[in-house]
């Protein structure tokens, strides 16, 4: 479960106090795991078609390589200004489940008229695919933000174990994809299957009776409450591991392929990144309470990072090579995922809960979004070695962050207990 409580805290400043609430949870019924994995997954399964096969989709419309290029790029910079505002909304009272609904709406709708769109022109699909990134930006942080919630007041929960339904999904969905464009063909199969999930989603999220209590609300409009400078760290941290992914994603695909990798090998290389990720999340519960702590979380994802970005380097043309380090997925994304979500959940203040998950996200995609930039240039002038040893810095980067955060949480006297279920208190 995702969970971390501090032994002794300070009070808060009276600035960062939220002001006398409108609803409590005391009389909320106990949330249910299943009912919250459900949502991943229906969210996660339209995303493991629209990120792999939209740009095959794009292509397959016969854009230039350019335009495509802005098309791709254009939800990134869509998502790292939007995520933020709209997620925190939770704050000002919206609804979770309002927005979760509306956003898969706005997503189906925005899916099912990209074909016209396109036929159009391309500025016309350009305005629908910003729109649609709007939609998409505050779905999964609104469900990390209720997963957190609910296991913040329950001991039975798990948020590793919730949260791997997404990645099940996804993986699924990758599967199920490919075969599909194989059947329908490219140009009628992606906007197809994205329109048909996102409506699912939407019914899921609508029907789901999620059994959690309002949103925090603070009876006058307060201040804005700003988040702590700890907390700033962990986000800082977990956007430099994560962003070390950034030259995997972009190049490695080609880089295996240009050194003989075939497609079905490629292809698999992934799908064991993800299987990593949930073996992670699965088993996470049975480490040993020290290790299940933020910083150490966030510290073993920067190491696993660094050690990923170093032996692509060496060892990024070998196949039984790339095959144990593609093992380190589960620690470089998963376990950074876990540390970056205990520290949210420990950390944020209440009345900028949403603020703050939605500033998470955002800073992942800004900081991604920078690294597959700087990777794409280091991959023009020297190849995937260069490419892939430029991401080894970032991860060590977010140890550092994490390093200094766990000294100034020490300093400030926060401990912070096991993350995956109640465990005895250990100090971060």
């Amino acid at each position: 479960m995702v969970l971390t409580r501090a032994l002794r805290v300070r009070p808060l400043p009276a600035s960062s106090r939220a002001p006398d609430h409108v609803s409590h949870a005391a009389s909320s019924p106990e949330p249910n795991p299943f009912r919250l994995a459900s949502l991943y997954a229906v969210v996660f399964v339209e995303i493991g078609i629209a990120m792999p096969f939209m740009p095959v989709w794009l292509n397959a419309l016969g854009l230039e390589a350019g335009i495509i290029g802005a098309l791709l790029a254009l939800p990134i910079a869509v998502k790292i200004v939007a995520t933020a505002p709209l997620v925190g909304l939770i704050d000002r009272g919206v609804g979770a489940r309002a927005l979760l609904v509306a956003g898969s709406l706005v997503l189906a709708a925005t899916y099912a008229l990209m074909p016209a769109g396109a036929a159009i022109g391309w500025p016309v699909l350009a305005l629908l695919v910003a729109l649609n990134a709007a939609a998409g930006a505050p779905l999964v942080p609104t469900i990390d933000y209720l997963t957190l919630a609910a296991v913040r007041r329950s001991a039975g929960l798990d948020y590793a174990r919730i949260r791997m339904a997404g990645s099940i999904a996804f993986l699924a969905a990758n599967l199920a994809g490919g075969a599909a464009l194989g059947v329908l063909g490219e140009r009628l199969a992606v906007p197809l299957l994205t329109t048909i999930l996102a409506l699912v989603a939407a019914g899921v999220c609508a029907g789901v009776r999620l059994e959690l209590p309002a949103a925090i609300v603070p009876a006058t409009r307060p201040a804005r409450i700003p988040l702590p400078r700890l907390l700033w760290l962990t986000i800082a941290a977990g956007a430099a591991i994560q962003a070390s992914h950034a030259a995997l994603y972009a190049f490695a695909s080609i880089h295996w392929s240009l050194h003989g990798f075939s497609a079905p090998w490629i292809g698999a290389l992934w799908a064991i990144g993800v299987l990593a990720e949930i073996v992670l999340f699965a088993g996470i519960g049975l480490c040993p309470a020290a290790w299940r702590t933020p910083f150490r979380l966030l510290g073993l994802g920067a190491v696993a990072g660094a050690a990923r970005a170093v032996g692509m380097v060496f060892y990024g043309d070998t196949l039984a090579a790339v095959l144990v380090l593609q093992t380190l997925h589960g620690f470089s994304f998963g376990a950074t995922q876990l540390g970056a979500m205990a520290a949210v959940s420990r950390f944020a203040p209440e009345g900028a809960r949403g603020r703050a998950q939605g500033t998470l996200s955002a800073t992942n995609a800004l900081a991604s979004a920078s690294a597959t930039l700087v990777s794409g240039l280091a991959y023009g002038q020297g190849g995937g070695p260069l490419a892939f040893g430029l991401m080894a810095p970032l991860a060590v980067l977010g140890l550092c962050l994490t390093a200094r955060a766990a000294r100034l949480a020490r300093t400030e006297r926060l401990h912070t207990a096991a993350f995956v279920r109640q465990q005895p208190d250990t100090i971060a």
